[in-house]
């Protein structure tokens, strides 16, 4: 193993699909373009078109030939295609098992052996694909900032993920789960007759200044985390407390009460995995704990 093969494999588990034909497979990795515009108000395409070349500078020693690129309003897609019997395609596999998309992939447990440096190349080509830093992220208080890794209907790469986290000591803010409890707590949407309107992706949630140490290779998230981290930390400043002290905490290591939620009707609905069915929860962290994110 080495970073540059992290990497990838980190692009192909946060965004990747793999499409399997009788001699050849064509690995695609989706960037999504929440706004087109970025903070500073420059075009996200450009931005994404700058990035892709520091990623072929990645990635294109690995596979041996040019990366496929297009581009539309909302994403952009890097792609290349190799024979089954090639050494790369098989290590992918290897690491990816059965999956063929990020709906159904896992972090493969090797990867939990590989090294810091490669954890961290492995985190932040999931984050370069997943990862949104916005002015509109933050908690409580506006300089706050906070990074947002976006995973749609994939419970356990929510863990699997916040539990490599924590193997690089980079603590999860919060979790956003797409569970009734938690998007529609008070039965607001359910008795709007919206009873499905919890169903989407789920965001693991990191202070800006702790999400440092994976960082972003995708230019204008790399330009906005750092803008955003010096304000995170100035305003610590102001009011005489120092960030990494109140930011660098595990949801175990603190204590909070839960506010008690009304149970929920969708709480049995298949969409959430039979581990934690029919369960009622007040909080997100009871969720990670059942699902297996804890110290």
């Amino acid at each position: 193993m080495n970073t540059e093969m992290a990497y990838l494999l980190g692009l192909i588990c946060g965004n990747g699909e793999i499409k399997r034909r009788a001699t050849e497979t064509t690995i695609s990795i989706d960037i999504p373009h929440k706004k087109l515009q970025t903070e500073n108000n420059n075009d996200v395409r450009i931005y994404v078109r700058a990035s892709i070349t520091d990623i072929r500078s990645i990635i294109e020693p690995l596979t041996g030939t040019g990366l496929g690129f297009t581009q539309q309003d909302n994403h952009s897609i890097m792609s290349f295609t190799k024979p089954n019997s090639d050494y790369l395609v098989r290590e992918i596999l290897r690491y990816t098992g059965s999956a063929v998309s990020h709906e159904n992939t896992r972090v493969a447990q090797e990867v939990f052996n590989f090294t810091r440096d490669e954890k961290i190349a492995f985190l932040k080509g999931f984050s370069d694909v997943t990862g949104y830093i916005r002015r509109s992220n933050y908690f409580i208080a506006p300089y706050k900032h906070r990074v947002y890794l976006e995973v749609p209907q994939n419970w356990f790469l929510v863990v699997d993920i916040c539990n490599l986290l924590k193997d690089v000591d980079v603590p999860v803010q919060a979790i956003d789960w797409a569970h009734p409890n938690m998007r529609d707590g008070n039965l607001k949407k359910y008795k709007e007759g919206k009873p499905d309107f919890w169903k989407k992706e789920h965001q693991i949630k990191i202070y800006a200044n702790e999400f440092l140490p994976i960082g972003f290779a995708v230019l204008h998230k790399k330009e906005a985390l750092l803008d955003f981290v010096a304000e995170l930390v100035n305003g610590y400043s102001h009011i005489g407390k120092d960030a990494s002290e109140e930011t660098h905490r595990f949801y175990w290591q603190g204590r909070g009460r839960n506010k008690i939620k009304p149970h929920h009707p969708r709480e049995i609905d298949k969409f959430i995995p039979e581990e934690i069915r029919g369960n009622h929860y007040n909080s997100w962290k009871e969720i990670a704990s059942d699902l297996g994110y804890g110290a």
